[in-house]
């Protein structure tokens, strides 16, 4: 049983250190919204802010409203988030957009129960949704936060096991003031990002300092505990490129699973298989071309892609089988969603 130090010392040093050095002036923080808050907190999963900026900025020219969004096409969806990766995130944005105007007349549902059914919103999320944007009470427990806490209070084990999470998440609700929620959610936030960070964290600009056990101690990098280690596998595929002219073919993959709904090359385990695909699909390929292999990592595991440019010499249908693949001219934009290795071998054909 881990003993909670005074909450409301803790909560007043971190506030204290928010009004000298929190961000206030981030995109998502001004003229603040439900909305804004969610897109901002679904493109920081797994995203630093720098990277986050300019891809929230278009994605609200673009969708200023959950009406917008949930009006728009996944297509376009997934193309304004090219880049960003972990395009379930996107998917799902769009999904939670239509059942926001579809059940709830486009506004954000009053109860954590309701905003965390909403898909790709989990509890913190959730709670930073409503804590951001309505100054009402909810921990959160992002990865910032899981660092700040497991080094205060030297919470040993990976945070990935039920009994950790579960010893932050209790720490997190003692230590959540009862006013200033949504300065107080964004200072965690900021301390995790800012002064407890990962590696050589700057204990000496850290308001907790005092009584950060890991501090104390000399550990502060042994907390959180690390994920157990395993080896990454590697995964080999090769990527068939019909060109024609200054044309490519791209297939627009299942929405469920890797690249879900982006458009991307096919992908077979050999330049056989690929070719005869490619004849199912009534492209009749004169020769083939290798591009150099290069290696895109998951974080789960690491493909190995070798890509083949299928030279196709009569004119290619406009869209080829039952389902939105088609061809695309490399010298004008594509404004489809496209997996990251995609956008590679696509930059090196426009060369």
């Amino acid at each position: 049983m881990i003993k909670t130090k005074n909450s409301n010392s803790f909560a007043q040093r971190v506030l204290a250190w928010f009004d000298e050095h929190g961000r206030k002036h981030l995109p998502w923080q001004q003229d603040v919204t439900p909305y804004k808050v969610w897109v901002s907190e679904i493109m920081l999963q797994q995203t630093q802010v720098a990277t986050v900026i300019p891809y929230f900025n278009r994605f609200m020219a673009s969708y200023p409203s959950v009406f917008e969004l949930a009006n728009a096409s996944q297509d376009d969806v997934l193309h304004h988030w090219t880049g960003l990766g972990y395009y379930a995130r996107a998917r799902n944005l769009h999904k939670a957009a239509k059942t926001l105007v579809e059940d709830y007349e486009g506004v954000f549902p009053p109860t954590l129960d309701d905003v965390v059914s909403l898909p790709g919103i989990g509890r913190s999320t959730a709670g930073a949704i409503l804590s951001l944007s309505r100054d009402e009470r909810y921990p959160i427990l992002d990865g910032n936060v899981k660092r700040v806490l497991a080094r205060y209070y030297a919470i040993e084990g990976w945070p990935g096991q039920k009994a950790v999470e579960n010893a932050l998440w209790d720490v997190a609700e003692k230590n959540t003031p009862q006013n200033r929620c949504a300065n107080y959610t964004q200072v965690m936030m900021d301390l995790g990002a800012m002064v407890c960070t990962r590696s050589k964290p700057k204990c000496d600009e850290c308001p907790l300092q005092r009584d950060c056990v890991a501090f104390a101690q000399g550990k502060q990098t042994d907390y959180p505990g690390k994920k157990p280690k395993k080896v990454t596998p590697v995964r080999q595929t090769y990527m068939l490129i019909p060109m024609f002219g200054q044309q490519v073919f791209l297939e627009q993959r299942p929405q469920s699973g890797i690249w879900g709904g982006l458009y991307g090359f096919l992908e077979a385990q050999s330049a056989e298989e690929g070719i005869s695909l490619l004849a199912q699909r009534g492209i009749e390929v004169e020769e083939i071309q290798q591009l150099d292999e290069f290696r895109h990592t998951f974080s789960h595991f690491h493909l190995d892609i070798t890509p083949l440019i299928a030279v196709v010499n009569s004119t290619p249908q406009k869209r080829v089988a039952e389902n939105e693949s088609r061809w695309f001219l490399l010298d004008e934009p594509i404004e489809v969603g496209l997996a990251a290795p995609t956008t590679k071998i696509i930059k090196t054909l426009a060369k």
